[in-house]
């Protein structure tokens, strides 16, 4: 215990020692909303740490559709495409308190953070990484490190949107298991709190102050499945059986080129006009006629004189429509099977489904939604522009069909079983290409549930307004306080996303002389800001998870609370060390005890 003591003091002296800077100095490098929405976080921070030196560390030309916090104010921005010795110790980085790489490269920021070791051993490190497998080997070469995937975030919520949950959320803390749920799918000893009432969505209000309003509520997990796993449950009960006649109808359509149809046409019309002729010549009933012209046209016939100039001349027309019909049909089962294949290996035929969920985007966050969905067992239909997308090798080992086109286009939803599926979960990197998917969808399906990824959060809600779209995300948001938490060292138990709304489980520590010193805990709750979970007294290690509101706080004791992020910063302001007082100017003579008096 004494050791990590001992690291925390080194980094608190740390932070005040660079170049006689009181700041905090953090350096963060990245090139997408994620750096955005962490430059926003930290900045929200500063009242209740003091002031923050942040210099952020961007490529010379932007290289995303979305802003990367190189416009914000208040921040130091370097520019640079290599992130090496160099381009740190330009950005200050001897001394600073943390360190932050956001890039969408696992070997890249592995790299990075080599030669940040170089220029400041010891360093607090963040770490974005998709492969979470890394993340033991990334520990043991940085001690003082996190490493955080976005989109281990950011996927179960998707996953809940698009089963109809309100949140994916389920956590452990003192001993408990809590999960999110909607207050019908929980008996009512099993609730802690509300966390809000989103049953109007154009008026969704978080942390009500009467629990009775709140439809969603926090839980305790005493043996009944979460939410999410309920409704994946239903989801699969209710699922139809394919319907095997639609399937090879829609086969057969695909089966053969439009040029060997149109020849094979012409040639069974010839066949047939012959067949009417041979009945007038022959003077035979019409069933004999087609019996004789197929058994003719097929397979020849021996040669008889006897017959009349009419009869011989049509037996030699058939025979040679023959030799012509017979390689045609070949054509067609070769050309066929060809092309079956290859349809099925690309995704552009498929069975027709119903009950599943279309995932469009097979980048991080796709890859994640389509695995968690499989496990949940929901059959999942993925379409991506590349059949070489990241999640693609995983769609296969897993028996995920992918289609392979542009989800924009209306073609590409219908080979997808759009009209007939649970909902559509768009998570590409496009807004205007998520968008129009969206839209595509809900054209085929009135009744669609679209899940929408955006980034623009005012944009999200006035399309959710324009165009009926249920739930928007964006990811970014949703996993930067984690990511600010960890660079801050403090400890986030648990992000519950809530509609456009990120709520922060957290456990904060009241300091001597603060302002909540003295002070009940009825005064740390606040209606739509903040709300108190559990209370710890100072040096005990019990959690109280029904405290007394009467109860005074004093230093040391810890609080669990439900927050937002605002309210967050506001508590723990409240909680903190009182702030020093400044120097006076230099050359002020000492004013002398007995004027103080």
């Amino acid at each position: 215990m004494a050791e990590p003591l001992l690291d925390r003091a080194r980094r608190a002296g740390r932070r005040l020692r660079v170049n006689g800077e009181p700041r905090a100095h953090y350096v963060i490098c990245g090139q997408d909303p994620l750096a955005y929405w962490v430059v926003r976080a930290m900045r929200a921070t500063e009242t209740q740490a003091g002031r923050l030196r942040i210099t952020l560390i961007v490529p010379e030309r932007r290289r995303s559709p979305g802003p990367d916090g190189r416009d914000l104010s208040g921040v130091e921005v370097i520019r640079a495409d290599r992130l090496d010795e160099g381009t740190f110790r330009r950005a200050g980085l001897a001394g600073a308190a943390g360190l932050a790489l956001l890039h969408q490269d696992d070997v890249g920021n592995m790299h990075a953070a080599l030669c940040a070791q170089e220029v400041e051993p010891g360093l607090r490190l963040v770490v974005r990484m998709f492969n979470t497998g890394l993340a033991n080997g990334v520990r043991q070469i940085f001690p003082d490190s996190t490493v955080l995937s976005d989109a281990s975030m950011a996927a179960p919520a998707f996953v809940a949107a698009a089963l109809g949950e309100v949140a994916p959320t389920y956590f452990r803390h003192g001993g408990r298991t809590l999960y999110v749920a909607r207050r019908g799918d929980v008996r009512p000893s099993e609730i802690l709190c509300g966390v809000a009432d989103i049953r109007d969505p154009q008026q969704e209000m978080v942390l009500p102050g009467d629990d009775r309003r709140a439809d969603v509520v926090l839980a305790e997990a005493l043996g009944r499945p979460a939410g999410t796993e309920l409704a994946a449950r239903r989801l699969v009960r209710a699922r139809r059986r394919r319907r095997p006649v639609a399937m090879v109808l829609r086969a057969i359509r695909g089966f053969a080129t439009r040029k060997i149809g149109i020849a094979v046409i012409v040639l069974l019309a010839v066949v047939g006009a012959l067949g009417g002729l041979y009945a007038n010549a022959a003077h035979v009933p019409w069933a004999d006629a087609l019996y004789l012209t197929l058994v003719t046209t097929l397979t020849g016939q021996d040669p008889d004189t006897a017959k009349s100039a009419a009869e011989q001349i049509m037996q030699v027309v058939l025979n040679l429509a023959g030799l012509a019909l017979i390689p045609l049909i070949t054509a067609v089962v070769v050309d066929g099977v060809v092309r079956a294949r290859l349809a099925l290996h690309t995704g552009r035929i498929l069975p027709e489904r119903s009950g599943h969920v279309v995932v469009v985007g097979l980048g991080n966050i796709g890859t994640r939604v389509m695995a968690q969905l499989n496990d949940l067992g929901i059959e999942v239909v993925a379409i991506d522009k590349s059949g070489d997308a990241r999640g693609a090798g995983l769609a296969r080992r897993l028996g995920v069909p992918v289609v392979v086109g542009d989800a924009a286009q209306e073609e590409t939803l219908r080979a997808a079983s759009v009209a007939s599926c649970q909902a559509l979960v768009v998570v590409s990197t496009d807004d205007g290409a998520n968008l129009r998917a969206a839209l595509n969808g809900r054209t085929i399906n009135d009744q669609l549930r679209v899940v929408l990824r955006l980034f623009d959060g005012d944009f999200a809600e006035r399309v959710q307004r324009a165009f009926d779209i249920g739930t928007s995300r964006s990811v970014s948001y949703l996993a930067a306080p984690s990511f600010a938490a960890a660079l801050l060292d403090r400890a986030v138990i648990a992000t519950i996303p809530v509609g456009r709304h990120a709520l922060l489980v957290t456990e904060v520590s009241v300091a001597a002389g603060s302002e909540l010193d003295g002070r009940t805990l009825a005064t740390v709750g606040r209606p739509g800001s903040v709300r108190l979970l559990a209370h710890v007294r100072a040096a005990g290690q019990r959690l109280d998870w029904s405290p007394d509101p009467r109860m005074v706080i004093v230093a040391g004791d810890r609080l669990t609370v439900l927050a937002r992020r605002a309210g967050l910063n506001a508590l723990l302001r409240a909680a903190g060390p009182p702030e020093p007082e400044p120097p006076p100017p230099a050359g002020t003579p000492p004013v002398p005890r007995e004027a103080e008096e």
